[in-house]
């Protein structure tokens, strides 16, 4: 008996190992190099998710109503697109499986007109099943896949900002 939980103990132990030793953490809070940031958008489902995450993180977010230059960087989300696109139909020609995708093109520059970002296309994808007789459940079911890909862009951009070297 005393064998066998010494057996157990040591495969914990070595299994923490190698869990410690493959670079697994956890995802820790975001570090900027800058202190605020001016975002020059337009109104956006993802720019209140992503104001939110930044002045989590400790940046000042500026808007319209401030000057650009008050800003160590500048955002600008050059669009956002949301598709519905059909990838499956039965032999009746119904609908049966849809794509459902986000795309959101942005750039990240200095007042002064330094390029930090290029224009960069950020993409988020979700495969629904779709049924005519469940409608109704599918609607809301397309909402909460796209609150998912709006949160996971949101978490891209933030990890593209977080290594921008600001001068």
């Amino acid at each position: 008996m005393q064998r066998r939980h010494l057996l157990l103990r040591l495969a914990a132990l070595a299994s923490l190992g190698a869990l410690a030793g493959c670079g697994f953490r956890l995802r820790g809070s975001y570090t900027f190099r800058f202190r605020s940031l001016y975002l020059a958008t337009s109104t956006s489902p993802v720019v209140q998710d992503l104001r939110l995450s930044l002045e989590g993180a400790g940046v000042r977010v500026l808007d319209e109503r401030m000057p650009r230059e008050q800003a160590e960087v500048v955002l600008e989300l050059l669009g956002e697109q949301r598709q519905r696109v059909v990838v499956g139909r039965s032999a009746a020609g119904q609908v049966r499986e849809l794509q459902l995708r986000i795309l959101m093109r942005f750039r990240l520059f200095t007042p002064q007109g330094v390029e930090l970002i290029p224009e960069t296309e950020l993409t988020q994808q979700r495969d629904i099943s779709y049924t005519e007789t469940q409608a109704l459940a599918k609607e809301g079911e397309e909402a909460l896949l796209f609150r998912d890909m709006q949160a996971d862009l949101v978490q891209q951009l933030m990890r593209r900002l977080a290594v921008v070297q600001v001068r």
